[in-house]
């Protein structure tokens, strides 16, 4: 009985260290697989620390996915230059026009439905939207082809570019700034960029979903993708990590970003996000967990003008995406740009990889910096790394 005994601790034991070892392998091996190699990481570090050499930029937070992983992850420079707070992966940036995507998704969530049709007059679910000469579609809007304006004038004490008013309803308060508006082109005919469209678009994902813009998103693509620290921009709120905003000055000082209150145009530029979450995006576009495949290609597909229109060719431009090609491999992507942060986040599905750049000054370079990285990135082998 005792030698039985012996045997079976002995195999107890053996058999525990065969499971320990195997969960050391497999740990191991997701950790490596999760990691950049040194020297794309060096590089893409170099290239990181010479553009803000370059720029002046305070602080740059960039991530990088591959695989449908997060693979790298990295914050530089200040987040608070008076305080002295450094940059994280965790900290909260102004995503700007980078909030578009995040937009086009949550309208292809609907249209996958069956709730929204993108090509029903847009007043079907917005009828806060006075009917225009020509009938205006979501799916034109969301291609920036429905012939509404954007700002009034890009000078920086414009009411609508530096905006100061608050609105509790950013929808309704949105909608004030050009909805009496006449068109600047007939619909379907010319690329017209517009944030205001998407406030537009933002109205109609309430009517289609009977829910308020930022519920709807909150529940349908922050939570579901795991981005926990995304969150809206709300000048007057506390919100923990979010970065302090910085311009340059003619002559090259860096100072604080002149006052912006972006609760007029959440839908196409009022996100706040941080590095990781943005990569925790991009992974669920990636992975199909947001919306299917098919449903991707389409918000994907760059549209095309009609032929009476001014432009013959493709704008370039999908449904909310930027579309392209770096390296020979098509990519999507959006940047933005408002007052103390440059934006820009690139997928390139054949490789499964993306990136993110944030950035705490306006008007320096983020898609330039992403597109590098990104080359970084492609260049390591022809499927990746």
């Amino acid at each position: 009985m005792r030698k039985l005994q012996e045997k079976r601790v002995r195999v107890f034991v053996r058999t525990l260290a065969v499971c320990l070892l195997t969960v050391w392998l497999v740990s191991a091996g997701a950790a490596q697989q999760s990691t950049l190699p040194a020297d794309v990481r060096a590089r893409m570090e170099d290239g990181v620390a010479k553009f803000m050499a370059a720029t002046k930029a305070p602080g740059v937070a960039t991530s990088v996915v591959l695989n449908g992983q997060e693979v790298w992850s990295e914050g530089f420079g200040m987040a608070d230059l008076e305080n002295n707070v450094p940059v994280t992966p965790q900290t909260l940036f102004r995503l700007a026009s980078v909030s578009k995507p995040i937009t086009a998704v949550a309208a292809m969530e609907l249209w996958e439905r069956h709730q929204l049709d993108l090509d029903a007059p847009v007043q079907k679910y917005c009828p806060a939207f006075p009917q225009k000469k020509f009938s205006i579609s979501t799916r034109q809007v969301l291609g920036h082809l429905g012939g509404i304006r954007h700002y009034r004038s890009d000078s920086d004490d414009d009411v609508e570019v530096s905006n100061t008013r608050h609105f509790e309803d950013p929808i309704a308060g949105g909608l004030q700034f050009f909805a009496n508006d006449p068109l600047v082109a007939k619909p379907g005919t010319k690329f017209q960029y517009s944030t205001h469209g998407f406030t537009l678009v933002g109205c109609a994902i309430e009517g289609a979903s009977s829910r308020k813009y930022v519920d709807f998103v909150r529940d349908n693509v922050f939570v579901p993708a795991g981005m926990t620290h995304t969150r809206w921009d709300d000048h007057f709120a506390i919100i923990p990590y979010r970065t302090q905003f910085y311009s340059k000055s003619k002559s090259g000082e860096v100072r604080n970003a002149g006052f912006l209150d972006a609760s007029y145009k959440i839908p196409g530029g009022g996100c706040l996000s941080s590095a990781d979450d943005m990569a925790k995006f991009e992974i669920a576009v990636l992975s199909d967990r947001l919306i299917q495949r098919a449903t991707r290609d389409v918000m994907w597909t760059a549209q095309t003008p009609a032929p009476e229109g001014s432009e013959k060719d493709h704008s370039g431009y999908g449904l909310g995406w930027g579309t392209g090609t770096v390296n020979g491999v098509a990519v999507y992507a959006h940047s933005g740009g408002q007052q103390g942060t440059s934006t820009f986040i690139m997928l390139a599905p054949e490789r499964n990889a993306g990136v993110v750049v944030l950035i705490n000054m306006d008007e320096v370079d983020a898609p330039q910096l992403g597109t590098d990285l990104m080359k970084i990135l492609l260049a390591r082998t022809p499927t990746g790394l």
